[in-house]
């Protein structure tokens, strides 16, 4: 795998004690200076490559915490009020546990794929999980960049302490909402800007740090969408894939307070052509050096992605386009605050057929005067 030249930044070391050096795990882009290797296990297949130290310059709205209160507020952030756990926002087939104890039932019957395979970010390559029929095989899975330790433990706090100052929003399946975007109707592709002034200030940093990565230095958001998870409501988010009309290519999402597993899968027809996994993996293996030696249909498989705490996802190509991502219930074992991140399609890019809607929403987002719409 080709390596690539890691974030950029200055050198010098910055007196602001907030803002620490990130460390990038990845598929597509590699550090300055990395060596790695990794566990087969699941819970630990999250090989860290150390970049290059980046000092970071604060900006005017990057998130500080004063002296002494850290852990109080660490602590506070992880607290769900108990109001919040008698309220349910579901409709239609979408359940969590206080609908289903209010009606008296369990939750609805999902199938479960048959074959689970797990990523392995710093390969690319999707590994059959232990144990199974498939233990050893491996097939390659483009279009994941994983970025751990993206925010320090104390922006992380604050950043969620600012977060829940406003309102969230019931939503489906246990989960509570904030948008900072135009609402938006993807059935008849229109939208409505009123009331949309921004990303919110504390996400300026944010946006201005991703800049630093080569995936992401041209990435330019016009939505935020925050998303509250607890284990007490059976929060999850069904496999779905997510609009290409306005949305474009990236789809970037910050995993705050606890780690999950991101689960992709694909309802396409056809098979997988699986590789042995050769000895010593995680070391990649070369795609087409190996004949495919078996194969699975592709609507049996489960591709598991663990998402550590405080890791920024970067979802393009196949992981973007052809795979479903989801967040199962089991996998929500705390509090669980989700950022995701959006940029425009083509249509309202430069060139686009909706070119200067696209510069308004832009210039809009990136004032940074946000509140949840």
């Amino acid at each position: 795998m080709a390596r690539r030249r890691g974030p950029r930044g200055p050198d010098r070391r910055h007196a602001n004690p907030v803002l620490a050096p990130a460390v990038v795990r990845f598929q597509e882009v590699a550090p300055r200076e990395s060596v790695g290797g990794g566990d087969r296990k699941e819970a630990a297949a999250r090989t860290s490559y150390p970049a290059r130290a980046l000092q970071l310059p604060a900006a005017p709205a990057a998130p500080r915490l004063r002296p002494g209160r850290q852990d109080a507020a660490m602590a506070a952030v992880a607290v769900v009020a108990p109001e919040v756990l008698r309220e349910c926002g579901c409709k239609g087939i979408r359940t969590c546990l206080i609908c289903e104890r209010q009606r008296g039932g369990d939750q609805p019957w999902q199938h479960q794929k048959t074959h689970r395979f797990i990523y392995y970010a710093d390969t690319g390559w999707a590994v059959g999980a232990e144990e199974s029929d498939f233990e050893g095989w491996a097939f390659p899975f483009p279009g994941v960049t994983l970025i751990e330790d993206f925010v320090t433990p104390a922006e992380e706090a604050e950043m969620v302490r600012l977060m829940d100052r406003d309102p969230w929003k019931l939503s489906q399946s246990g989960r509570r909402k904030q948008d900072y975007g135009p609402k938006v109707n993807f059935r008849k592709q229109k939208l409505k800007t009123a009331g949309f002034r921004g990303l919110p200030s504390f996400s300026r940093e944010v946006v201005r740090r991703m800049g630093l990565y080569p995936v992401l230095e041209d990435f330019r958001p016009v939505e935020q969408c925050n998303l509250d998870y607890c284990p007490e409501r059976g929060s999850a988010i069904d496999p779905h894939l997510d609009d290409t009309w306005l949305w474009g290519e990236r789809l970037v999402s910050l995993n705050l307070l606890s780690p999950t597993v991101l689960s992709m899968s694909r309802e396409a027809p056809g098979s997988l052509l699986l590789c042995l996994a050769p000895s010593g993996f995680p070391q990649a293996p070369v795609e087409g050096a190996t004949a495919p030696g078996r194969s699975v249909p592709c609507r049996e498989v489960e591709v598991a992605v663990p998402l550590p705490r405080r890791a920024l996802l970067v979802l393009t190509r196949a992981a973007r386009h052809q795979w479903k991502h989801a967040i199962h219930r089991r996998h929500i074992g705390a509090r669980r605050v989700s950022a995701t991140f959006r940029e425009l399609s083509a249509e309202f890019g430069p060139s686009g057929r909706q070119r200067e809607l696209g510069q308004e929403l832009l210039q809009t987002s990136l004032s940074f005067q946000g509140r949840p719409t």
